[in-house]
């Protein structure tokens, strides 16, 4: 369900139920005008929810909540999405992807 999710919307979050960094990444794509849909995981379906959605991505390092996915594809966590907002990248991306029309 969730793999389908991430290839369904535009911008996903995707992090552990009541994680104050999952907010923090919801609250800053909020404030940009993006309302990104969010997919809380129960502690106990961390492994297996991890596991789906290494198998969608390219990627070599263990997926680690929250994970944000922009256009289908693993954009990364808080510290991608705080950097590439302080750099100016974050709002062209969020653009291409469909998230942002403005």
């Amino acid at each position: 369900m969730v793999v389908k999710m991430v290839h369904e919307k535009a911008v996903i979050v995707i992090g552990r139920r009541g994680c104050c960094m999952s907010h923090v990444v919801k609250r800053l794509l909020l404030g940009l005008g993006v309302n990104p849909a969010v997919y809380e995981v129960e502690e106990k379906d961390e492994a297996g929810v991890a596991t789906q959605l290494e198998a969608t991505t390219l990627s070599q390092q263990g997926l680690q909540f929250p994970a944000v996915f922009i256009g289908g594809n693993l954009f990364g966590g808080l510290d991608r999405i705080m950097a590439t907002h302080i750099s100016g990248e974050l709002v062209p991306i969020l653009k291409q992807a469909g998230a942002l029309w403005l």
